[in-house]
C-alpha cells in the first residue's frame, strides 16, 4: 500500500514529465518510461472506460476512484500541471537566450533515454530491428517536415490536443514538437501564459479524449508485441535527435500572426561558435550532464523495482 511519500515521488516524476513536455523535441513519455511509471500510467488511463462508469453508478465514487487508480493518476497529472504552469516561461527564456546549452542538455537526455529503453528489449531479432528502423525513419521525417499553416477554430484546437497528447505519452515523440508542426505551439503556450481559459479548456478536452483512446492501443501493443513496441519507441528517440541538435542555421523566416519575423525552417550543421562565443565545451558538458542524469534515474528506478 502506497504512502504519502510514495505519491510525492510520483508527483515529482509527473513534474519531470511536464518539464519535458514543454520542450519541443523532448517527450514526457520518455521520462515516464525511464522513471518506471510508464506502463502503470497507460494501464490506469486505459481503466477509464465503460466498466469504470458502471462501477461509479453501482458502487459509488470510492470504488470508481480505486478502479481507475485515482491516487496515482492525480499525483502524476498534478505534477505535470504544476510543472507546465511554472516552467513554460523559463523554458521560453532559455530557448531564446541560451539555445545551444539547453538543446545540448536535452540531446544528452534523449541519447541516454534511447540507450536505457533499448535495454528493455528482451530479444533482438529481425522484427525488432525492422521496428527500430521504422521508428527512426518516421521520427526523422517528422523532424524535417515543414510546419503547416493551420486554423485557430475551436475544432482544430480540440484536434491539436488529441494529436499532441498521443505524442506526449510516446517515449521519443514530443507533443510540443507536434504542436510546432501543427503551428500551434506558440498559440497554446501563449494561452497558458495568458490564462486563456477557453483555449486551455478546448485543448484539454481534446487531450482527454485522445489520451483515453490511445492508451488502449498502447496497452494492447505492450501486451502482444512488447519487444517490437520497445524497439520502435527506441527508434522514435534516435530519429528525433535531429530536432534537438544544438547547432542549426535558419533556412527560411516568415511573418507570424503578430507581425513579427520568426524562423520557419532550420538545417542542422556541424558544431560551431555562434555570435563569437566559445560554446562547444559548455555544450559537451551539459550533454554529458543530461546523459548521466538519465542513467542515474534509470539506476534508481531499477533499485526501487528490485526492492
Amino acid at each position: 500500500m502506497r504512502k504519502l511519500k510514495d505519491y510525492l515521488i510520483i508527483g515529482s516524476k509527473g513534474m519531470a514529465m511536464g518539464a519535458a513536455d514543454v520542450v519541443p523535441g523532448v517527450s514526457g513519455g520518455t521520462i515516464a518510461f525511464i522513471s518506471g511509471i510508464y506502463e502503470e500510467l497507460i494501464g490506469s488511463i486505459k481503466s477509464i472506460d465503460h466498466i469504470a462508469l458502471k462501477t461509479l453508478f453501482q458502487k459509488g465514487p470510492l470504488a470508481f476512484w480505486k478502479h481507475i487508480n485515482g491516487n496515482f493518476l492525480i499525483s502524476v497529472f498534478a505534477g505535470i500541471g504544476i510543472s507546465v504552469l511554472s516552467l513554460v516561461k523559463l523554458i521560453h527564456y532559455l530557448l531564446e537566450n541560451h539555445p545551444i546549452f539547453i538543446w545540448s542538455f536535452f540531446f544528452g537526455l534523449i541519447i541516454a533515454s534511447a540507450y536505457t529503453i533499448a535495454q528493455k528489449v528482451k530479444q533482438w531479432n529481425i522484427s525488432t530491428i525492422i521496428s527500430l528502423v521504422v521508428g527512426i525513419v518516421v521520427a526523422y521525417y517528422i523532424t524535417i517536415a515543414t510546419p503547416a499553416e493551420t486554423p485557430t477554430d475551436w475544432w482544430f484546437i480540440v484536434l491539436s490536443g488529441s494529436i499532441a497528447i498521443c505524442a506526449m505519452i510516446l517515449p521519443g515523440i514530443s507533443g510540443s514538437f507536434i504542436l510546432l508542426l501543427l503551428k500551434k505551439y506558440q498559440y497554446i503556450t501563449g494561452a497558458i501564459k495568458d490564462f486563456d481559459i477557453t483555449t486551455i479548456l478546448l485543448f484539454c478536452i481534446g487531450a482527454g479524449v485522445g489520451l483515453i483512446s490511445f492508451s488502449h492501443v498502447l496497452s494492447y501493443l505492450f501486451k502482444k508485441f512488447h519487444d517490437q513496441t520497445i524497439a520502435i519507441l527506441t527508434g522514435f528517440m534516435l530519429g528525433s535527435l535531429n530536432v534537438v541538435w544544438p547547432w542549426k542555421t535558419v533556412l527560411e523566416t516568415r511573418i507570424n500572426s503578430k507581425g513579427e519575423v520568426e524562423p520557419f525552417r532550420f538545417e542542422s550543421v556541424l558544431p560551431q561558435n555562434f555570435d563569437g562565443e566559445p560554446q562547444l565545451i559548455g555544450a559537451i558538458v551539459l550533454a554529458a550532464v543530461g546523459f548521466v542524469l538519465i542513467v542515474l534515474l534509470e539506476k534508481f528506478a531499477n533499485q526501487k523495482t528490485r526492492s
